[in-house]
């Protein structure tokens, strides 16, 4: 159809302006317009007003001599590949639906062979024993399965449009939380900033007193010290003269001017005083305001670029009978033992787990389960759905609602739709759960060691609760934040 299309484009550009028909044996005049020749011939034949002049191009009105026609070789040949062309494409579509060997047109379909046929070809004997069909009959099953190919290429689409519009919502969450921790990052470092220089004028201040009161007390140590040195100046020189004297004048007061000298005691005051030494002895404490601020500054930044804690504890009224749960709600134990639980629609009565208080519909939020399982069974922690089934078999797996990893002896699995064990370098007691609601990230790490174990990633509409599940004697937990 496209090639149809240009076939007849490319022959509107060669029609002769006269009789807008196809250009017949084309010559060109003066002015360099092309004409049928036998078009301008006639043309030439029709009288002006004047006869004495020269006839003008039927286009832009320049003057031509009428003998001065030149043929135009190239442009007859372009006519003439045009009308082939124009000729094999009507050909082309007419002959669409007939056999190219006996020139019939096609009614049948052989679906042995998968061929085309028209009467002859069907009469033939390499088709006599074939499963033929009209076209019409033989194409509607291939219809009903090309539908049916079409609704399931349709809700792949659509699954991976919807895959795509989750995947970038949840890139504009995260971008969205990284423009908040920006700002909090830029906010809490101008409030320490602020906070930093008003600890510096402070600390320069009581260091400026420091000096100021060193400095005064080196000028009163200075003026004691000058009035001793020249008290003993004076003696000095007194007892120099007198040593000079002869016998008679140096006898003369002698026992009273010996005995002055030995009773005179010396003052030896101190440059600084005890007091100020403590002062400076006790500075380092005047920085203790700073320290505290240091450490809830940083414990602040810590919580808002990272999860918050949850507080979480224990809901009695989920828990499996089999599931001894502390005064404090914040251990677990397992026993085979059924405890006298009140059935509720809450209550798991065949999956030995438990749910905490609360649950979240939003936010970033992590605690630590610590692990017990020295005497063997298993322990599964994670979040669930708040539809989750209560009653009956629970499968632990995304698509119920559940979104958790196993820690059994040696080994621990994240509950896919099928259980994978992962490869760690170390067997967790203390696992670190991570909820990102908004991104629908639910992250498992080793408290300790901070070695990633599992992530899930899922979208959450309704609201969903810590889980934990205990099974085998002596396996049991404990929560923190």
């Amino acid at each position: 159809m496209a090639a149809a299309a240009s076939v007849t484009s490319l022959a509107d550009e060669v029609n002769c302006p006269i009789c807008q028909g196809t250009l017949r044996e084309p010559v060109t005049i003066d002015c360099g317009h092309n004409f049928c020749r036998g078009c301008l011939t006639r043309y030439c034949e029709i009288p002006g007003p004047d006869p004495e002049e020269s006839p003008t191009c039927p286009l832009c009105k320049e003057p031509f001599r009428p003998g001065s026609f030149r043929p135009n070789w190239q442009l007859a040949n372009v006519v003439e590949n045009i009308e082939r062309l124009q000729l094999v494409s009507t050909l082309g579509s007419e002959e669409e639906d007939v056999c190219q060997e006996h020139r019939e047109k096609i009614y049948f379909f052989c679906e042995d062979d998968e061929m085309q046929l028209c009467v002859v070809c069907r009469e033939a004997g390499e088709h006599e024993a074939h499963t033929m069909r009209f076209l019409e009959d033989a194409a509607a099953p291939y219809r009903e399965q090309i539908q049916k190919c079409l609704k399931c290429l349709r809700k792949e689409r659509e699954e991976i449009q919807e895959i795509q519009s989750r995947e970038n919502k949840r890139i504009q969450v995260l971008l969205t939380q990284v423009s908040t921790k920006r700002q909090q990052v830029i906010s809490e470092f101008s409030h320490l900033s602020k906070f930093l220089e008003e600890q510096q004028s402070i600390l320069l201040a009581q260091l400026e007193s420091l000096d100021g009161d060193i400095l005064k007390q080196q000028d009163e140590f200075d003026f004691l010290v000058t009035g001793e040195i020249c008290r003993f100046s004076t003696l000095i020189e007194e007892l120099e003269e007198k040593n000079e004297r002869p016998a008679r004048e140096l006898l003369t007061d002698i026992r009273s001017t010996l005995i002055r000298c030995e009773t005179r005691k010396c003052r030896k005051p101190e440059a600084v005083a005890p007091e100020l030494g403590q002062r400076i002895r006790d500075f380092p404490q005047q920085a203790l305001p700073l320290q505290r601020e240091m450490k809830i500054f940083l414990e602040k930044l810590r919580l808002e670029l990272g999860y918050e804690p949850a507080h979480i504890s224990l809901d009695p009224q989920t828990s499996h009978p089999k599931l001894l749960l502390s005064d404090d709600h914040q251990r677990a134990r397992f026993s085979y033992k059924w405890q006298n639980s009140p059935d509720n629609p809450q209550r798991f009565d065949r999956a030995t787990c438990v749910l905490a208080h609360g649950g979240f519909t939003g936010g970033r939020h992590t605690w630590v389960v610590s692990v017990d399982l020295a005497h063997g069974g298993s322990c599964t922690v994670g979040v669930v759905s708040e539809d989750v089934r209560r009653k009956g078999e629970l499968r632990l797996r995304p698509d119920e609602g559940v979104w958790a990893v196993r820690l059994a002896w040696g080994f621990v699995s994240a509950l896919g739709s099928f259980p994978t064990r992962l490869a760690l370098e170390e067997q967790p007691r203390q696992v670190r759960v991570s909820l990102d609601y908004e991104v629908g990230w639910v992250t498992f790490t080793n408290a300790v060691t901070r070695e990633p174990l599992h992530t899930f990633t899922a979208s959450f509409t309704r609201k969903v609760f810590p889980f934990f599940g205990l099974w085998g004697r002596g396996s049991s937990f404990s929560l923190s934040s």
